[in-house]
């Protein structure tokens, strides 16, 4: 099966082996998604709303250069630092998934790789 991969430019994908996102076939996995901004800064610090608003931009933004509509994610997962913030991020997932909802999970972590990031988010997505 042909391997499809979206890379984000990031210093970390060479140093550390991944990417963005890998289809395969049918499926699109796209990596742990921080909320960074243009030029590589944590974006909205303090923020959780809007942090969690720009993992999820930046998420599907990677699954529909391969492809994938907001309508074929099947999953996702949310990495949250402080699960004070769950309705917050909640509220965004929401927003972004309310007519197309996938499962989801949403565990609290003892930290991220930079301390101003309240969450990283994962995705998933089927494209039949």
């Amino acid at each position: 099966m042909e391997r499809e991969v979206v890379t984000s430019g990031s210093p970390w994908e060479q140093k550390y082996g991944y990417r963005r996102a890998v289809r395969v076939g049918p499926h699109i996995h796209v990596s742990g998604t921080a909320p960074l901004d243009e030029q590589g800064n944590v974006s909205s610090v303090g923020d959780a709303y809007a942090q969690a608003r720009r993992c999820f931009e930046i998420a599907l933004n990677a699954a529909a250069q391969l492809g994938a509509s907001v309508g074929h994610v099947v999953r996702t997962r949310m990495y949250v630092t402080d699960m004070r913030f769950a309705d917050d991020f909640g509220r965004a997932h929401g927003e972004v998934f309310g007519a197309h909802p996938p499962a989801s999970t949403m565990v609290e972590v003892r930290k991220l790789i930079e301390p101003d990031m309240l969450i990283e988010i994962e995705l998933e997505a089927y494209i039949p």
